[in-house]
């Protein structure tokens, strides 16, 4: 299934997809918009009265343009240079970023300690290297992993977690499989796999929330 193409074709299902992503994903770093309050930042509806703070519109706002930026430009093999153009679109007027993190940084609720920043350049060039060359992993296995590793590493000083998960529907997508949203409810369990760095448990997820993907892109598809 090409869905990038399927998006690209059905404006509703691309609509429908990119709330769901950024209301759930925002929602999981703490983000107190509603569902309604999403939609009509993203897509200027000016029937419904928003109440957000300006960082809550600029996370809105840089999470569907960093969704823009990881599904235009991201067909071939991963690069660090798109993992840093997706990071600097999440955290636009909001923490401007060049590049990687040059202070340490603790993650708010974990145990794990991410490595200094000096560490932060070979960690990354080695992680993007190895997943480029990881052809024996499920897609999905094979992006757990990577997710796993990206998060431990922290390289970017904020929005780590929205970068990270929009990765993954950059690499399943670009394989041919529908993109997962990571429910706001299941948040406990996704952080805990994370914690645990329990990657069969993660991939079960992505696996699952990709079918479920799957089926509502068949059901936008019936609708033409």
């Amino acid at each position: 299934m090409d869905t990038l193409r399927f998006m690209r074709e059905h404006r509703d299902y691309f609509e429908d997809f990119v709330t769901r992503s950024t209301y759930h994903s925002n929602a999981i770093e703490g983000s107190t918009l509603s569902y309604a309050e999403t939609y009509a930042i993203l897509w200027n509806d000016n029937s419904l009265e928003v109440k957000a703070t300006a960082r809550e519109l600029y996370e809105a706002i840089n999470h569907k343009y960093a969704l823009a930026t990881a599904m235009n430009e991201g067909t071939g093999q991963l690069t660090e240079a798109l993992i840093k153009r997706i990071a600097h679109d999440v955290n636009r007027n909001i923490n401007e970023l060049d590049g990687y993190r040059r202070t340490g940084v603790l993650i708010r609720g974990a145990e794990h300690l991410p490595p200094a920043a000096n560490q932060v350049n070979q960690l990354m060039m080695q992680l993007v290297y190895e997943y480029n060359h990881d052809d024996e992993t499920s897609p999905f296995l094979r992006e757990a992993r990577f997710h796993i590793r990206f998060e431990r590493i922290h390289p970017f000083e904020d929005g780590n977690g929205r970068t990270g998960r929009i990765l993954i529907n950059q690499g399943l997508m670009k394989d041919g499989f529908p993109p997962i949203v990571i429910p706001f409810e299941r948040r406990a369990e996704y952080m805990d796999l994370l914690a645990r760095g329990d990657a069969d448990g993660l991939a079960e997820i992505f696996r699952g929330l990709s079918e479920e993907e799957r089926r509502r892109i068949e059901y936008f598809s019936d609708l033409d």
